[in-house]
């Protein structure tokens, strides 16, 4: 046999050895794979359970003080003293500034030596009415006479209570050069300086006070749903919550709404509502902005699911459901508002029924799978926070 034909042979052994063995691993490869299919898949799941939840939608708003009080004076003078500095709180009645009061002591002598003038005068008038009153009854005098001492006597008594009021008006005015605090707060930037002069026609005030211990956050919210705010708040859904800063780098604060004006603005279509909120830390400052959280409806028996839960791979989303039997199956549903990192599902789901949370982009419908519960997995989500904000509401 020649070398040629039996490499022949070699080569058409080698060709149908392999052939087999490609037919055995293809075998081999569909088995694994049929075997892979029919191989639970592990999935997490949460039982369906319905909660009360407080829709609310999120607002910003702008911190006002509660009171604000621009400090003008109601004398003029030099400006003596100036016993506060910016941003110092102070009380109701602590003195603020003083003006020079040598002119205004003046002032009251002078008022007050026309008071006894005045005093004099009327006593003089009322003696001699008395004298001509006497004389008319023994008709020893005139009647015109004694009319015109009597006419004395009254235009004496006017001049007295002029001249008392003149001195109450000087010795005020010598009060309100002691400028006092009308209300308690903290002083702002504006501060007029020791020399000064201090003019009750000035457009520029000393100082400014505000309050702050309390402040109002006033809003806009949308004309549409100012009826919706006033049926929660009659029903007492719950407090307006205001956020500052970043979500979670402060705590939030509680606000009771105090009015919803019944003005719309015709250019926006919203009106302005007002929130009254505690600030005993100083944390709402006049002017800041902030996030106020307003609730507007209550869900009884709410259904939510994780929104990544959710498939939307399709023309409508779709949950996966496990049946007791652990047979999955995709179900079309429809979705509410968004609570948080949760979504309401509104048709298509009914309370006591598995959801995947986890899991589910692997789910085919039929297959089998092994649950494992969310609760034994992971913490126990907080219920929804008890407070849902809307999809559309007004992002800051």
């Amino acid at each position: 046999m020649s070398s040629s034909r039996l490499f022949l042979l070699a080569l058409f052994g080698t060709a149908v050895t392999a052939a087999v063995l490609l037919v055995r691993f293809d075998g081999s490869a569909d088995e694994a794979a049929s075997s892979a299919r029919l191989q639970p898949v592990q999935v997490v799941v949460q039982t369906l359970v319905p909660e009360t939840v407080i829709l609310s939608d999120e607002l910003t708003g702008r911190v006002a003080a509660e009171r604000r009080v621009e400090i003008r004076p109601q004398v003029g003078g030099v400006i003596t003293q100036r016993l506060v500095r910016e941003g110092m709180a102070v009380t109701r009645g602590q003195v603020l500034f003083e003006i020079d009061t040598a002119i205004l002591k003046a002032e009251l002598a002078t008022a007050e030596a026309g008071l006894q003038r005045a005093v004099s005068a009327e006593a003089h008038a009322s003696r001699a009415a008395e004298r001509a009153a006497a004389l008319l009854s023994g008709n020893a005098t005139s009647l015109e006479k004694s009319e015109s001492a009597r006419n004395d006597l009254l235009t004496a008594r006017a001049n007295l209570a002029e001249a008392k009021a003149v001195v109450e008006r000087r010795r005020l005015d010598l009060a309100f050069a002691t400028i006092r605090a009308p209300i308690s707060g903290y002083v702002g930037a504006t501060l007029a300086d020791e020399g000064a002069l201090a003019n009750p026609q000035s457009d520029r005030p000393l100082a400014v006070l505000q309050a702050v211990d309390r402040v109002y956050v006033d809003l806009r919210l949308p004309a549409g749903q100012l009826e919706a705010l006033a049926e929660a708040d009659a029903t007492g859904l719950g407090p307006v919550t205001i956020a500052v800063g970043k979500e979670g780098a402060r705590p939030l604060k509680a606000g009771t709404l105090r009015f919803a004006d019944v003005v719309v603005d015709p250019g926006t279509g919203s009106a302005p509502v007002r929130v009254a909120v505690d600030n005993p830390d100083l944390s709402l400052l006049p002017g800041m902005y902030v996030r106020a959280r307003v609730p507007r409806a209550r869900l009884e028996k709410a259904l939510l699911v994780p929104a990544d839960a959710v498939l939307r791979a399709g023309t409508r989303p779709e949950i996966v459901v496990v049946a007791s039997d652990g047979q999955a199956s995709r179900r079309s549903v429809t979705l509410g508002e968004t609570v948080g990192e949760r979504v309401i599902v509104t048709d298509g789901l009914a309370a006591g029924e598995r959801v995947v949370i986890r899991g589910q982009d692997r789910v085919q419908d039929g297959i089998p799978v092994t649950p494992l519960d969310a609760d034994a997995t992971t913490a126990p989500q907080p219920a929804s926070s008890r407070d849902a904000t809307s999809a559309g509401a007004v992002q800051p």
